[in-house]
């Protein structure tokens, strides 16, 4: 059964400061005993490099550190061998775009859309600049949502590589993957999705979604900084280049500079891993998975579509997706910069995030370069839904800008 409450009490950071709303999780998340038990006992109980000893706590490291492998396998159903560890999910889109960035010739088209992060639209920019390809746009409605039809008449042949997030940052838009995936791989297509608004917040299944790459990050299902994971069919992962060389991703090199690399997905890990990250990451993965996403997901949407409920009452709120069922709420006050209504949230112990939340050309879509975001998560309270809704009743531009005086 789920229960909000007791789950809570898991969280360090909502004992401690039972103070604050956060409502920032679409940045980060806190993290509960379990991961930074599993953090701290690493520290304390067998702290050692991995793949490199022979001696007891390095090969306890070892089995720890490769047995996320196996849990992530788990909780997106693939294989251990198709999950490599990254620095996070920044490193791995540019990862994987540098890799078939190697196969792609000039006039070759990446189809992706104005609302992705910047860590999805950046790496394909460079290549378009290097290689001379395409960078595409599929058509997106008024909150960020890709309908099917438009998608199938954005792609043709000329189309390589469609890289999509799966749910998008700033408005949670939920993208029917399975069915873009399916249009993209009938046109000769490789699919990338950006999972870091997706994997944290509803079950993932990359055999079900037929998916070729995904990536996600640690921090934002409660686990350890630092860490990114990088999911890809084991067909196309044997075949790609790493971005990072050094040491442990390598079988042999010689001095007539020939390189002989180690399999998947070991040639993607150069030099000492985030240890402490990748553990504290399986022992997030565990939890959320004891938790169940579905739970999950379901639990976040009701309250998601309680506190929609509240904004639309609001005659001096903008919403930019009171239609969409997933991730942030997004909004903007009347006559009130985006920042100036952030802090007075913050000034009500509420924590959101302000800006264009590294979506720098969605306001191509949306029409503004700032809004507020206030993102939720399995461990927030229609308590907590209620101190966010009474405190954006008090947002204009008096009280704003009253809490700097």
């Amino acid at each position: 059964m789920f229960d909000v409450n007791e789950i809570r009490k898991d969280f360090p950071m909502l004992v401690n400061r039972s103070d604050l709303v956060y409502f920032d999780n679409a940045a980060t998340t806190y993290k509960p005993k379990q991961v930074i038990d599993a953090v701290t006992g690493f520290y304390t109980g067998y702290t050692s490099n991995v793949e490199r000893g022979d001696y007891e706590t390095a090969v306890r490291a070892d089995r720890a550190y490769d047995n996320t492998r196996s849990v992530i396998a788990r909780l997106i159903n693939c294989e251990p061998r198709e999950v490599a560890f990254l620095s996070n999910v920044t490193e791995v889109l540019n990862q994987i775009a540098y890799s078939l960035g190697r196969d792609l010739k000039e006039g070759d088209v990446i189809l992706t859309s104005k609302a992705e992060h910047a860590s999805n639209l950046l790496p394909w920019f460079r290549l378009a600049k290097e290689k001379g390809v395409k960078v595409e746009y599929v058509p997106v409605d008024a909150q960020g949502v890709c309908h099917i039809e438009d998608f199938r008449n954005a792609l043709h042949e000329g189309v390589k590589i469609v890289s999509l997030a799966m749910v998008t940052n700033v408005l949670g838009s939920l993208q029917p993957i399975r069915e873009i995936t399916e249009a993209a791989h009938a046109a000769g297509a490789v699919m990338v999705v950006d999972g870091a608004q997706s994997v944290p917040h509803m079950p993932v299944d990359v055999k079900d979604l037929d998916i070729d790459f995904l990536g996600f990050s640690s921090h934002k299902m409660c686990g350890p900084d630092g860490v990114g994971v990088l999911y890809g069919k084991y067909e196309h992962l044997a075949k790609m280049e790493p971005l990072c060389l050094g040491g442990g991703m390598n079988a042999r090199y010689h001095s007539d500079g020939s390189v002989i690399l180690k399999d998947a997905p070991i040639r993607f890990e150069a030099g000492t891993p985030n240890i402490e990250g990748v553990i504290g990451l399986g022992a997030a993965a565990e939890y959320l998975m004891s938790v169940g996403m579905e739970n999950i997901r379901a639990y976040e949407a009701d309250l998601r579509a309680y506190i929609a409920a509240g904004i639309r009452k609001m005659d001096h709120i903008q919403f930019f997706n009171p239609d969409n069922l997933n991730g942030p709420v997004t909004f903007n006050a009347r006559d009130v910069f985006a920042q100036d209504a952030a802090g007075y949230l913050g000034s009500k112990k509420i924590c959101v995030r302000s800006g264009n939340h590294c979506a720098k050309i969605l306001h191509e879509v949306i029409g503004t370069d700032q809004t507020v975001r206030a993102s939720l998560y399995f461990y927030n309270t229609k308590e907590e839904a209620d101190r966010f809704l009474e405190a954006c009743e008090g947002i204009t531009l008096e009280n704003a800008i009253g809490i700097f005086f």
